[in-house]
C-alpha cells in the first residue's frame, strides 16, 4: 500500500465529510417552495377577510419551514442507530400522544375533530408524528424478526395488532385518512420484509373490511363516501367541496388562468390553502403545472427508494426499511390528497406533503427528510470507506 492509498483510505475513513442527495434535496426545496407560493395565493382571500392581513398564514408557513429545517438539521445530526436503539420507546411515545390528543384539556377540537395539541403558540397535530414512530418501530421489529415475520403468521398478527391498535385511536380522533395512509404504509413494510403472499392477500381482505365497516358504522364516513360517488347530486351540501375542486381543475385547461386569478379560491372552494391546495394550483398553473409537481413528487420517491437499495446493500437493514417507509408514506399520501382533490378517491382530511398550509405536516415531513438524508449520509461514507479498503488490499 503507497502514501497516496493510505491518505485516501484515511479521508475516505473519515465520518466528518458531509454526504447529501442533491436531487433529493432540490425536489423537496422545489416542491416547499412550490407549496409557499401556492399558499399564498389560495389563502389571501381568506386571510384579508378574517385577520386583515393578506399574508397571515404564508408568514406561519415561513416560521413553520424554518422550525422544520431546524427539525431535519437535528434529525440529521443523530445516528441512525439511536433511531433502531429507542425504537420502543417512540412507539410508546406515539401511543401516549395518540391518547393524550382524545382526552379533553391538552387536546384541540376543530371542525368536530380532536386531533391537536394545545402546545402554546400553536395548536400540534399528534398524528403527524405519532405516525413517524410508529413506522420507526415496526422497521426496528422487521428487523429483529425477519425470520418470524416471512414464515409465520404470528410474527405478522403482531405488528398488524399494533397498526389496528394506532388506527383505532386515529379513527377515535376521527382522522380516517391518517389511519388508512398508517395502517396502508405499515401493511406494504411488512410486505416488502418478506411476509408471504397469502397474508398479504389475507390482510388486504381483513384491512378492506375494516375499512368498510368504519365507514358505514360512522354517519359522517358514510356521507362522505357516497356525496364522492355521485358529488353532482348534492352540488350544494356534501357535494359542494368536491365540485368546487373539479370546477377549479377544469378551469385551468394546459396553462392554467395564471397565478393569483384563481375564482375558486374566493370563497367557493372550502379551505384552498389547505387539503385542497392541488385544485388552486391546477386551476392557476394548468395541467403544466399539475405534470411539474408530479414529477417532483416521483423523483423525491426514487430517490427514497434509491437509499433505501443503498442501505440494503450496505447491509443496513432498519435504515433501508426507514428509507423505503419514508418512500411508501410520501407517495401514498400524496396520490391520496391529490386523488380526493380530482373526485378519485373520497375526500379526506390529509395535507398534500410539503405543500399544503399546516405546520404540523410541514415540521414532520422535513425532520423525517432529515433522518433520511442522515441515511444516505452513512451508506455513501460506508460506500467510500469499502472502495477505499479494497484499493488498500490491491
Amino acid at each position: 500500500m503507497n502514501a497516496a492509498t493510505l491518505q485516501f483510505s484515511r479521508s475516505a475513513a473519515r465520518p466528518a465529510r458531509l454526504v447529501l442527495d442533491p436531487v433529493l434535496i432540490s425536489c423537496v426545496l422545489a416542491l416547499l417552495l412550490i407549496g409557499l407560493v401556492m399558499v399564498t395565493s389560495a389563502s389571501m382571500p381568506i386571510a384579508d377577510r378574517v385577520a386583515h392581513d393578506p399574508f397571515l398564514h404564508l408568514k406561519r408557513q415561513l416560521v413553520f419551514a424554518g422550525l422544520g429545517c431546524a427539525a431535519a438539521a437535528i434529525a440529521f445530526a443523530v445516528r441512525t442507530e439511536w433511531w433502531d436503539r429507542s425504537s420502543l420507546v417512540l412507539l410508546l411515545v406515539a401511543l401516549a400522544l395518540l391518547v393524550l390528543v382524545l382526552i379533553p384539556g391538552p387536546s384541540h377540537v376543530a371542525n368536530g375533530a380532536r386531533r391537536w395539541l394545545r402546545l402554546g403558540f400553536f395548536n400540534f397535530q399528534a398524528s403527524e408524528l405519532a405516525r413517524v414512530f410508529i413506522l420507526v418501530y415496526l422497521c426496528s421489529y422487521v428487523v429483529r424478526h425477519r425470520e418470524e415475520v416471512a414464515n409465520s403468521l404470528v410474527g405478522v398478527l403482531k405488528p398488524l395488532a399494533l397498526l389496528g391498535l394506532a388506527s383505532l385511536l386515529l379513527l377515535a380522533e376521527p382522522d380516517f385518512g391518517a389511519a388508512t395512509v398508517l395502517f396502508a404504509t405499515g401493511f406494504l413494510v411488512l410486505f416488502i420484509a418478506g411476509m408471504r403472499w397469502r397474508y398479504v392477500l389475507a390482510g388486504l381482505g381483513v384491512g378492506a373490511c375494516a375499512l368498510g365497516f368504519a365507514a358505514v358504522m360512522s354517519a359522517y364516513r358514510l356521507r362522505r363516501l357516497t356525496t364522492f360517488l355521485d358529488p353532482w347530486a348534492d352540488p350544494y351540501n356534501g357535494g359542494f367541496q368536491l365540485t368546487q375542486s373539479l370546477i377549479a381543475i377544469g378551469r385551468g385547461e394546459w396553462f392554467g388562468v395564471g397565478l393569483g386569478a384563481s375564482v375558486q379560491k374566493l370563497s367557493y372552494l372550502p379551505e384552498p390553502h389547505t387539503d385542497f391546495v392541488f385544485a388552486v394550483l391546477a386551476e392557476e398553473f394548468g395541467l403544466i403545472g399539475v405534470l411539474v409537481v408530479l414529477a417532483l413528487f416521483v423523483v423525491a420517491i426514487w430517490r427514497a427508494c434509491r437509499i433505501a437499495r443503498m442501505a440494503a446493500q450496505a447491509g443496513q437493514q432498519f435504515q433501508a426499511y426507514v428509507a423505503a417507509a419514508f418512500g411508501l408514506w410520501l407517495g401514498l399520501q400524496a396520490f391520496i390528497n391529490i386523488g380526493v382533490n380530482m373526485g378519485v378517491l373520497p375526500t379526506k382530511g390529509l395535507t398534500l406533503p410539503l405543500m399544503s398550509y399546516g405546520g404540523s405536516s410541514l415540521l414532520v415531513t422535513l425532520m423525517w427528510l432529515g433522518l433520511l438524508l442522515r441515511i444516505h449520509h452513512e451508506c455513501a461514507g460506508m460506500g467510500r470507506l469499502a472502495v477505499a479498503r479494497t484499493g488498500a488490499t490491491v
